[in-house]
């Protein structure tokens, strides 16, 4: 009987004492209405445009849904398009509203339509596909807008919403919490996305994210999913980054971004060991561009860089972001950590230009057979002609990888470059400064791969295999 009473209070205890849930409704009415549903078509003639002519294929071949398919329109059949759908919020009242790239880009014909069943054709005023921030304008006026938000005081934790068109179905009304602030996903090298909760699905790119106050503080941009569908994992574009992105559409149609010349990768515990780091932090280089800014600044492969222009670097991926939104032309402090020791440089910061070109590396001779070391690699010395061709001054090549190495990550056909970013020149160096090393030790590696350069954390094994 007792058990019975206690069962009873526990479920009646909640309706009086435990806190209300928000109440989303009226953040809902006075937002919804700047939430717009977005449809582009496309072409499929543009889409392949070096495609055959459709031939003269029965509906019953096997090869008819392919050339009905990808094959341009020949004349008197009609076009055929490809439609998506995609969210967008009015920022001004004479039209400009703002979306995700991805939402309109290659589109031949958009269509804006309002929550009052208006629609409006829309032109792009711009897009930029770093950062996934579209802007584009109708011709109206009077429109209900949103008011923006500042990310930085978001909470992990604390609840938001979206609204969107999530598959089609208008003014979607989905709520979550903070999940994460400032996460890096691969290829996003601009973006400190907001993570969430909130149940984000096809369609709702694009689309607002509130805080409880009823501010923009994101542009929902992506999930992660293995279905395709809301798996728990939104991510969204901070409103100050993608607003900044909208006012340089609007004023000049082209995005400018800072750059330094540098390739950089994450300090690992295992390097930061190995540099004298008090804790993993900042963001290594492992090559810099000759005769580009940071090497005019004195900055050096193997330094560690701190902080930029008076930001903290906690991660590597702070950098790129951080760089790109400074001034090209700008003069700034950069802290870098070189041989145990923080140092302040000056930058001068130029325009990243998006010339897509890829950095390309030659390959080397195939080097001759040689007994593993006591480090688990077998090393020769590199000729003349591999030195040429890798267009390099010193360093050693690996061959067959086992034991420590192996577990380091060094791979068969590396350029072993410079132990604690002391050059290598030949295996017998290598050799002996590696036993000058105590048992258990890490030592950062810098390693030439195909066109790259990269550091590796080393452990010098206690059996020295």
């Amino acid at each position: 009987m007792l058990r019975k009473v206690l069962i009873v209070l526990c479920l009646l205890l909640p309706l009086g004492a435990q806190a209300q849930l928000p109440d989303f409704t009226d953040l809902v009415e006075k937002n919804g209405p700047a939430v717009v549903n977005i449809s582009t078509t496309q072409g499929a003639a543009a889409r392949n445009p070096l495609a055959q002519q459709m031939p003269n294929v029965p509906e019953d071949d096997p090869f008819f849904e392919f050339f009905r398919r990808f094959a341009p329109n020949t004349p008197g059949q009609p076009r055929e398009q490809s439609q998506s759908l995609g969210s967008g919020f009015v920022i001004t009242a004479d039209g400009y509203i703002m979306t995700n790239a991805h939402v309109v880009q290659s589109a031949d014909e958009i269509t804006v339509r309002l929550t009052d069943k208006r629609e409006f054709k829309a032109k792009v005023i711009g897009s930029d596909r770093r950062t996934d921030v579209a802007l584009i304008k109708i011709e109206a006026t009077n429109l209900p807008v949103v008011k923006f938000g500042d990310p930085a005081k978001l909470k992990v934790g604390e609840w938001v919403v979206a609204i969107g068109s999530p598959f089609g179905f208008d003014n979607t009304v989905t709520k979550g919490i903070v999940s994460a602030k400032g996460r890096s996903l691969p290829q996003e090298n601009f973006v400190p996305f907001i993570q969430t909760d909130v149940a984000v699905n096809p369609g709702n790119s694009g689309g607002p994210l509130f805080n409880m106050r009823g501010e923009v503080v994101g542009i929902n941009s992506q999930i992660y999913s293995r279905t395709g569908g809301f798996m728990g994992l939104s991510f969204a574009i901070p409103i100050d980054v993608a607003n900044d992105i909208a006012q340089q559409l609007r004023t000049g149609g082209k995005i400018t971004r800072g750059r330094i010349g540098v390739v950089i990768q994450p300090v690992t515990k295992e390097l930061a060991d190995g540099f004298g780091l008090p804790k993993p932090q900042g963001a290594l280089v492992n090559s810099v561009e000759k005769g580009g800014p940071a090497e005019k600044a004195g900055i050096e492969a193997g330094d560690v860089i701190l902080r930029f222009d008076g930001k903290p670097i906690a991660a590597s991926e702070d950098l790129p972001r951080i760089v790109g939104g400074t001034k090209p032309g700008a003069k700034v402090t950069a802290q870098i950590w070189r041989n145990k020791a923080s140092k302040d440089v000056q930058v001068v910061v130029t325009e990243l230009q998006e010339d897509g070109r890829t950095a390309r590396g030659g390959r080397g001779q195939k080097p001759p057979a040689a007994a593993p070391t006591v480090y688990g690699m077998s090393l020769t010395d590199l000729t003349d002609a591999q030195r040429k061709e890798l267009k390099i001054e010193n360093g050693v090549m690996v061959g067959e990888v086992q034991g420590a190495a192996a577990r380091a990550g060094v791979r068969k056909g590396d350029v072993i470059l410079a132990v604690n970013n002391q050059d290598v020149k030949s295996v017998e160096q290598f050799n002996q400064m590696m036993s000058q090393f105590d048992k258990g030790r890490i030592v950062a590696l810098l390693v030439r791969r195909g066109g790259n350069s990269l550091y590796v954390p080393f452990r010098l094994d206690a059996g020295g295999n």
